[in-house]
């Protein structure tokens, strides 16, 4: 039981392990360790997940027979998503981690370029105002979910290794990809990847005297962006004042409350939410934790937030035991990116912060997201079959 605490004392203080020979040395030592992948993490994956598909039908048939005079339209898109998902998180926990560390920065170049693309008529598909999807005619693809795989790899492989003054690039970085993400716009993502390179900065060992310096200007930055966008700063006033404008820019989040209060304890039985016909926008992607907590109560959800919370705590879990400093920040920033989402998405059904349009992983509706989640999955998976 010791181990642990010394686990996160490297984990946070190894600041001089970092060449890339000592690095690669780090890998031959740690090579031979290879095991079954976390089982906890294994079957927490599989019931999120699980939970995910039953709630996608319960919570969109309505609006699926409206759209598409079909109850399992987004189900059955779903579905095939996942399929994709697992065969992907499949490969990745048997494909050796480490691999990934060559292919760090042309990922992130891609993904730049995949950013870039969004706004290239006939390619880009402009939808609700917003640039966020790419045609590809067999499938469509929203490249800011690619971003938060691409930037955890892309930083993990570069805090793996020792170096002095990558404060200025770091920020340069983080601006370019905030930057791409915010003009779609798609203010919630652009969050979370903040977020996630943040951590995986603090984790590297950064000093804290560039939090100090880093944490007014992304608060004021934030606020800034925020307050520009018409629909943005309707949602903060929304926020601040939830009974202003009940048929307008606080109609979500009412329908979130009512949905979550009428659940009560043991929620109104599966299949019989009453928001879910109509009533609650976004009810199967956004919003679907008010219609889980409406047909589940109280209990229901708290079990659903348990889930989440211990299938964070593997992931760090598996971090703090990974054999070599690229696992330990490549776990931790998968872990991360599930934490953030999770969060910011709860926070925003229980009105702690302003609707964001930020979907619950694993469990709402949509296709990039969920592959993506599923590729970390696979990877976390891979990187608990050797230990330190």
């Amino acid at each position: 039981m010791a181990r642990a605490p010394n686990k996160i004392s490297a984990f946070l203080n190894r600041r001089r392990s970092g060449s890339s020979r000592g690095y690669h040395r780090d890998i031959q030592k740690s090579a031979h360790r290879s095991g079954l992948p976390d089982k906890a993490l294994v079957l927490l994956v599989l019931m999120v997940s699980v939970i995910g598909i039953i709630m996608v039908y319960d919570s969109s048939v309505a609006i699926a027979i409206r759209d598409f005079s079909d109850p399992y339209h987004f189900v059955k898109d779903q579905l095939r998503w996942m399929a994709v998902g697992y065969a992907a998180l499949t490969v990745f926990s048997l494909t050796e981690y480490r691999r990934l560390y060559r292919i760090a920065l042309p990922f992130l170049l891609v993904t730049m370029c995949l950013l870039i693309l969004v706004f290239i008529p006939g390619l880009g598909i402009r939808a609700l105002g917003a640039h966020r999807w790419l045609n590809f005619r067999l499938f469509v693809l929203q490249p800011a979910e690619v971003a938060k795989l691409s930037m955890i790899l892309y930083l993990s492989a570069w805090f793996s290794t020792a170096e002095k003054g990558r404060f200025l690039a770091f920020l340069l970085l983080m601006g370019m990809i905030f930057g791409l993400i915010i003009i779609e716009p798609d203010f919630g993502t652009a969050m979370i990847i903040v977020g996630i390179a943040l951590a995986l900065y603090f984790l590297s060992g950064a000093a804290v005297r560039h939090f100090f310096f880093l944490f007014p200007i992304l608060a004021a930055g934030a606020l800034v962006v925020a307050l520009i966008a018409p629909y943005r700063a309707g949602r903060i006033m929304t926020f601040l004042n939830p009974d202003s404008d009940p048929l307008g820019a606080s109609y979500q989040m009412r329908q979130v409350m009512l949905g979550l209060g009428s659940g009560g304890w043991f929620g109104l039985g599966i299949g019989k939410s009453r928001q879910k016909y109509e009533y609650l926008p976004e009810a199967n992607t956004d919003s679907i934790f008010a219609v889980i907590g409406e047909e589940t109560g109280l209990v229901g959800g708290t079990t659903l937030l348990v889930l989440i919370l211990l299938l964070i705590w593997r992931a760090f879990h598996i971090a703090i035991h990974a054999p070599d400093r690229f696992g330990r920040l490549l776990a931790a920033g998968i872990g991360s990116w599930f934490g953030i989402q999770s969060g910011i998405n709860l926070a925003a059904m229980v009105a702690l912060v302003p609707l964001t349009g930020v979907p619950l992983p694993l469990i709402s509706y949509g296709g990039s997201g969920l592959v993506m989640m599923l590729i970390g999955m696979g990877i976390l998976m891979n990187i608990s079959r050797h230990h330190g």
